[in-house]
């Protein structure tokens, strides 16, 4: 006779979840978008990369993040009479909620974008991505309430109000932006349907992922046409500084005197992209229930806190010493960055006006500034032509139906000019041209 203890235990089944288990954003196309355009270089690492928006790897030097180290603490010491304690708790500890660089933050968009807001109403955040995931918590409270997105749209924000389980709509994009009369009737529609259109996203100044930029007669009536409407703006900035010309187009924040703009920056595009540093500038005022009065800045640090708890001490750190040591002026210390992608950028249009003649069925967008170019061809320019484009010809872009949000875009494709040098620029050109060649006529 067994005795009982002795026999062995049954193990515990392994438990499984069946996909309709998890949140259903997870089943969004949107959400895979975002790793696409993360991973995809990887997978082709052969290829030319004409897919993500990365800043070139060719500007930075790792040699010189100790120095900016080395300049934040000396900041610290110097400007703000840190001992040595007080010093190693800046970088080593948990820190500030709204960050311990939010002064900086506050005097470089002075500087640079001529936007005026207090120290206090500043969040920095991780990444620009976070700071819109915090803005769409705090503003959507109920299911009533939507997301206007200039469409085609940046997936990172659509991505967050999937998470979030906010509803959006799109206003279609014209070659100046989005057409103000067009969000007032679509903020107006909404409301007829009992909703509300609680905020517009925008990129004004050479959207991702379209390249276009509004005219400074277009962002002043978008101000009117929200505050009229009670619609804030969310106002993102990564590629305001990469102009083709000597040309500053005053952000919709620094022309904002209604309260309606929150913007969002970060420094992955100016200073350092592996450092992940964004920042909300939210100083909207915010009654509290016991009658006092603090910017929307400290609701979304509250957020924060249940979140990411505060943004990376030495990311902080670094990002820091580049402001100090550029004296919070980003413009004048990114010269040779704003010639590089600058001249990228011409390069760009002028291969593509090489390779592909009046009549030859191809057609694109000439930004003035930013990182893409929108090409139109004469084929569906889907995820099948791109792996061909990727295999055969040793080429990478990215499809343009990703980022619409009513199936637009089928036959249009976006070419990053920011991640290669021009020598690679141009033999990727040449090979997407013999890709397109060969497509259209297999087509």
């Amino acid at each position: 006779m067994t005795d009982i203890q002795d026999a062995p235990a049954a193990l515990p089944q392994r438990m499984s979840l069946r996909a309709e288990e998890l949140h259903r954003s997870l089943d969004d196309p949107l959400l895979s978008a975002m790793t696409f355009l993360n991973e995809v270089t990887h997978r082709f690492p052969d290829a030319i990369s004409f897919a993500p928006g990365r800043p070139y790897e060719g500007l930075f030097d790792p040699a010189e993040i100790t120095d900016y180290l080395a300049a934040y603490r000396d900041h610290l010491e110097r400007d703000r009479d840190f001992d040595r304690d007080a010093v190693r708790t800046a970088f080593f500890q948990y820190g500030r909620t709204n960050g311990q660089i939010h002064d900086l933050v506050a005097r470089t968009v002075a500087n640079d974008e001529d936007i005026h807001v207090p120290a206090e109403a500043v969040v920095v955040t991780v990444g620009a991505q976070e700071g819109m995931l915090l803005v769409l918590r705090a503003l959507f409270t109920g299911p009533d309430d939507v997301l206007l997105v200039s469409s085609p749209a940046y997936v990172g924000i659509t991505g967050a109000a999937s998470l979030l389980d906010i509803g959006f709509v799109g206003v279609p994009e014209t070659e100046a932006g989005p057409d103000p009369r067009r969000v007032a009737e679509t903020a107006r529609r909404l409301k007829a349907e009992g909703k509300r259109p609680r905020a517009l996203y925008i990129v004004p100044d050479f959207a991702n992922p379209s390249g276009t930029s509004m005219p400074v007669d277009r962002r002043r009536e978008l101000i009117e046409v929200a505050a009229a409407e009670g619609c804030y703006v969310i106002e993102d900035n990564p590629y305001g500084l990469f102009t083709t010309e000597d040309v500053l187009t005053p952000t919709l924040k620094s022309l904002d005197t209604a309260g309606v703009v929150i913007y969002i920056g970060s420094f992955a595009k100016s200073c350092f992209p592996g450092a992940r540093v964004g920042y909300v500038l939210a100083d909207q005022d915010v009654v509290t229930r016991d009658g006092h009065t603090e910017p929307l800045a400290e609701s979304l640090a509250k957020i924060k806190s249940m979140t990411t708890v505060n943004t990376s001490a030495l990311s902080q750190a670094a990002i820091g010493g580049m402001l100090v040591r550029s004296g919070c002026a980003l413009r004048a210390a990114n010269r040779d960055t704003i010639a590089f992608y600058r001249n990228n950028m011409k390069l760009m249009l002028a291969e593509l006006s090489q390779h592909f003649p009046p009549g030859s069925g191809v057609r694109w967008n000439s930004p003035t500034g930013g990182f893409f170019v929108v090409v139109t061809v004469p084929f569906v320019a889907d995820d099948a032509a791109l792996e061909r484009s990727a295999r055969e010809f040793g080429v990478l872009w990215t499809p343009m139906s990703t980022f619409y949000l009513d199936g637009g875009g089928l036959d249009q494709l976006r070419l990053s000019c920011s991640y290669v040098e021009p020598e690679r620029l141009r033999e990727g050109v040449r090979r997407f041209a013999g890709f397109v060649a060969a497509h259209t006529a297999r087509e």
